[in-house]
């Protein structure tokens, strides 16, 4: 029987369990987390959930291993060294997953750590639930560039927290999303109550303020830092597997070690590193498939952002590289305006990049077209503003259909029976189909669901099915 052991207790580690029971797997199966207590859903500074509302409840006949520190892995013996509550154990296998988080990597900023190499007091790094414990006082200062300080200094906002998001560029994820649109979403961050600075450098971090580079001092009751992550490979480089950006593996997902497989963040696939939860799910499904024998090769797709805050609807397919290209066509549309913005890249009439805000009803398709390599109707511009498309295949799907999590492929259809059957909100829907657990980016949609599946509309829903 195969014993199949994970190392990490993240949400991708939580999805290839998952998907491994459902694929048919009865054998025993292990996930080793180093944080304590029960793990969360990524998305846990949502300004309208609970962090009770944000566990991510483990399968059925699921054996989880909490504040457990892998210490090495024995290729010779597969097995694996750790400590669980300062006790050495040993855990064996028959098949390995490493699905570990990425680590972030702090900045060189004097002041953020006491002298033991802790992060000082009032200075979090986001990244579990109990983070959000440790977010206080009435002003806090958000560090960094990219979506997850965004979606921070959004968050933070909303629950009435006077924000500050600083960022060493004019705007946030200005090298992802490109100046023009960059700009338009400084612009919602603002709107929604953060006071962005950009083109700041910190310089010094003491307590309660934060010490930029042309003499600013900002007050800061929590600093919170949101740098790059790099793939944590350590680990694997100790045990002697190919490591390059991450854990080198081959199309099933094998690395060096074919009794080892890698996904996630920690994962290097066809000379790229993993990007983005939803590539992070996606693996995870198709190793539980590959292990159960219900697949074959895993071919990966260009990643897909979805910026998780209500500030700004954006999302961002490929890479700023997909843009380029002489048989590239790109196609723009921009409404100050209406502060709307839709950048698409491609190629025979195929999507190849896009980056898309104030859109929100051309995501779902944009991505259902590029995910499944389709040309695009006749009418790009009203398939951006939500006119009803014509498509160029013959695959357009009902609307009881439709997705609503791209991440996790659930559907109205999954998420009107779950209800039906007795989850009657968000976080009851979230543990039944996984909607929400991927990017975050279908939380609006599903709470839009559960407010029209409400009681005194039951009957006129029953009807209309």
């Amino acid at each position: 029987m195969n014993r199949v052991l994970v190392l990490g207790n993240g949400p991708t580690a939580h999805q290839f369990a998952d998907r491994l029971r459902h694929h048919g797997h009865e054998g025993p199966l292990t996930l080793l987390g180093t944080e304590p207590g029960v793990t969360h859903h990524q998305a846990f500074l949502d300004a309208l959930l609970a962090p009770a509302d944000l566990r991510l409840p483990p399968p059925p006949g699921l054996d989880v291993r909490t504040d457990t520190l892998v210490t090495g892995i024995d290729r010779a013996h597969c097995r694996v060294r750790a400590l669980t509550g300062g006790a050495e154990t040993v855990f064996p296998y028959d098949t390995l997953v490493l699905a570990l988080e990425a680590r972030p990597s702090l900045p060189r900023l004097p002041g953020i750590t006491t002298p033991d190499g802790r992060l000082a007091p009032g200075v979090v790094l986001p990244g579990t639930a109990a983070d959000l414990d440790r977010v206080g006082g009435e002003s806090a200062v958000v560090l960094g560039d990219g979506p997850q300080a965004v979606e921070c200094a959004s968050a933070l906002a909303a629950r009435g927290t006077r924000t500050t998001l600083v960022c060493a560029r004019p705007h946030p994820m200005e090298e992802r999303l490109g100046e023009t649109c960059a700009a338009l979403l400084s612009e919602e961050v603002a709107r929604a109550g953060v006071t962005v600075l950009g083109g700041r450098t910190a310089v010094r971090h003491t307590p309660g303020r934060l010490h930029l580079d042309d003499g600013t001092v900002l007050r800061a009751d929590t600093l919170l830092l949101c740098p790059d992550t790099v793939p944590d490979v350590q680990l694997a480089l100790t045990a002697g597997l190919l490591t390059g950006s991450g854990v080198v593996v081959d199309a099933q997902l094998r690395s060096s070690d074919p009794r080892i497989h890698a996904v996630g963040p920690g994962a290097e696939h066809d000379g790229r590193a993993t990007q983005g939860s939803a590539a992070a799910l996606e693996q995870a499904d198709a190793v539980a498939r590959i292990l159960t024998g219900r697949g074959g090769m895993h071919r990966a797709a260009p990643p897909v952002l979805r910026l998780r805050t209500r500030a700004a609807d954006v999302c961002c397919i490929g890479s700023p590289a997909d843009f380029d290209g002489p048989d590239t066509r790109l196609v723009t549309l921009a409404d100050a305006v209406e502060r709307r913005y839709a950048r698409l890249a491609l190629r025979d009439e195929r999507v190849v990049g896009a980056v898309l805000l104030g859109l929100p009803q051309a995501i779902a398709p944009i991505v259902r077209f590029h995910s499944r390599g389709q040309q695009l109707p006749y009418d790009v511009l009203g398939l951006l503003l939500g006119w009803p498309p014509r498509p160029a295949s013959d695959a357009a799907e009902p609307d009881a259909q439709a997705l609503v999590c791209l991440c996790n492929s659930v559907t109205e259809n999954s998420l009107r029976q779950a209800w039906q059957e007795g989850a009657r909100t968000v976080a009851a829907l979230a543990t039944a189909t996984r909607a929400t657990t991927g990017c975050g980016g279908c939380g609006d949609r599903v709470r839009e669901l559960c407010a029209a599946w409400a009681p005194g509309r039951r009957t006129e829903l029953k009807e209309a099915a």
